[in-house]
């Protein structure tokens, strides 16, 4: 991306650093500092000195606005999401922030409009899959 060019999340327009950058949701970076937090706790005698303040608020962060704690669950939306033609970026927001309508998800993250009109059959369909793993909607079975 050329210094005059802006960067826009909209357009996923990003500058060069971010090209091959993986993108990761709040839950996993939630795992990933609290297995830190687990060793640096073991590690040391005195836990508390071991942790930046920078650290320690990151880690609150994260575990405030995860959607999902249970690490299977964690790997179940990746894994879901990343069955579809879908950026990083746009992984990570709609896993972040689990819309509710595929017009929510489409405010949230516009790039997903621009790319195909299949783009709301995916989205509708990750719309069900967050409202099933929030216990929002139950599958029943029908015997």
């Amino acid at each position: 991306m050329s210094r005059q060019e802006e960067e826009n999340a909209a357009e996923l327009k990003f500058g060069d650093e971010f090209l091959k950058a993986k993108c990761l949701m709040n839950c996993e970076v939630s795992l990933i500092l609290e297995r830190k937090w687990e060793q640096l706790r073991h590690m040391s005698e005195d836990p508390l000195n071991q942790f930046s303040q920078v650290f320690e608020k990151s880690l609150q962060y994260v575990k405030c606005f995860s959607r999902y704690k249970n690490p299977d669950a964690v790997r179940q939306v990746r894994e879901i999401l990343s069955r579809y033609q879908l950026t990083e970026f746009e992984l990570c927001v709609l896993g972040n922030l689990c819309p509710e309508t595929v017009e929510e998800a489409i405010a949230m993250v516009p790039s997903m409009k621009v790319n195909s009109e299949s783009s709301h059959y995916v989205v509708g369909f990750f719309c069900i899959v967050f409202k099933i793993m929030y216990g929002w909607v139950t599958i029943s079975s029908t015997s």
